[in-house]
């Protein structure tokens, strides 16, 4: 009997070694930068690398690359870019709700060229959280803080 009463001492010490080791590992508090405080409304980004500075630009810039993928697709399928948004319906990702040119905080503008498109998201108050995007067949997004922008300003990351 008292061989069995030092059993379930040592296997109950045991299970509480054990337990009390694990316990730091999922109690620790997460990294300091997940708790350092964020501004209210503050943009958190979607991905590593996200160059959108807030909700608004994220929208913009994920259309924009929906459209240079659509325009990706329909030209390897037709050998020509397509002479205009509603040609994009059902190519890649992009629908027919995506022909509406109001996009929020932003208005889209299409070009047809002779061998290729110019798509620009221009917003409706430009600040350093709403910057304006430009894009064409070379699919290379790029913006500007200041201004429409165009194949001449900084390429966004």
């Amino acid at each position: 009997m008292m061989q069995l009463r030092r059993l379930l001492i040592l296997v109950m010490m045991s299970a509480g070694i054990i337990a009390g080791s694990l316990q730091p590992a999922s109690a620790q508090a997460p990294p300091p930068a997940q708790n350092a405080p964020q501004a209210p409304g503050a943009y958190q980004p979607r991905f590593p690398g996200d160059p959108a500075r807030s909700e608004s630009e994220a929208a913009a810039l994920g259309y924009t690359r929906t459209v240079i993928r659509a325009q990706k697709l329909y030209e390897k399928k037709n050998d020509k870019y397509a002479s205009s948004l509603s040609d994009l319906v059902h190519t890649g990702n992009f629908t027919r709700r995506m022909l509406n040119p109001d996009r929020g905080d932003y208005a889209v503008m299409f070009h047809s060229r002779k061998d290729g498109y110019e798509l620009a998201l221009t917003p409706r108050q430009q600040d350093a959280e709403h910057r304006s995007f430009y894009a064409n067949e070379d699919g290379v997004i790029h913006a500007d803080e200041t201004k429409a922008a165009d194949e001449n300003s900084s390429k966004v990351k």
